[in-house]
């Protein structure tokens, strides 16, 4: 089935209402601090690589920008990454958009998970709570995703 023909599908189904919002309303995004969480398996020179199986973060600092890609899925093509990480982690695009005034301000810190993994009970219920509480104890509104 195409792309086209899915979207068909869907354009007519109405987005479901729910009684309890599951999620926070973060402020106004000139006003939000903002944080990347990728499944692209980034770490820093200085720290432990993925191992596979691995259900942990590793947390990146924004100053740093030696990021290395411990990815080892046959289906990744890390070539958009060599090339540059934004392709990945935009940080220099949340730069940008935080000197432009349309974000506050660009997180000190953000999180890497190993994308690549089959059984994901661990990161539901340890790493990703645990990656969750470090961005907002350190005081994160809003988080972009950047699945790999």
């Amino acid at each position: 089935m195409s792309d086209r023909e899915v979207k068909a599908l869907a354009e007519n189904v109405d987005a479901p209402q729910f009684e309890v919002m599951a999620f926070t309303i973060p402020p106004e995004l000139s006003k939000a601090k903002v944080a990347v969480v990728t499944s692209a398996s980034l770490h820093h020179v200085d720290q432990d690589d993925f191992d596979p199986a691995d259900e942990g973060f590793r947390v990146l600092d924004n100053r740093k920008r030696d990021f290395q890609s411990g990815h080892w899925s046959p289906n990744f093509d890390s070539t958009g990454f060599a090339v540059d990480f934004n392709t990945v982690i935009p940080l220099d695009r949340l730069d940008e958009l935080e000197r432009d005034g349309k974000i506050g301000k660009v997180s000190d810190v953000h999180l890497s998970y190993a994308g690549n993994q089959f059984d994901l009970s661990a990161i539901r219920m340890d790493s990703g709570p645990a990656g969750a509480k470090l961005l907002k104890e350190a005081g994160v509104d809003v988080v972009l995703l950047t699945p790999v």
